[in-house]
């Protein structure tokens, strides 16, 4: 097997080590509670939510192919 060459093709490849960024998200205190309230709600009740907003979606896809043919 050919090994390829230690040429730089396309900039200096393997030579940089690769960047760690190591951000970490900046949140407001109330955001932070509103995810972790959310959360909640979603462990609780996950199964109620989602058939509850595929209705939600089924009717306005509905209501809009309605208001569309009568136009």
């Amino acid at each position: 097997m050919r090994t390829p060459s230690l040429l730089p093709a396309f900039g200096k490849l393997g030579v940089k080590p690769p960047v760690v960024i190591a951000a970490a998200p900046t949140l407001s205190k109330s955001m932070n509670s509103a995810a972790l309230r959310m959360r909640k709600v979603l462990s609780a009740h996950g199964g109620l939510i989602l058939k509850l907003s595929v209705l939600v979606w089924t009717i306005l896809i509905l209501a809009a192919a309605f208001f569309m043919s009568r136009a």
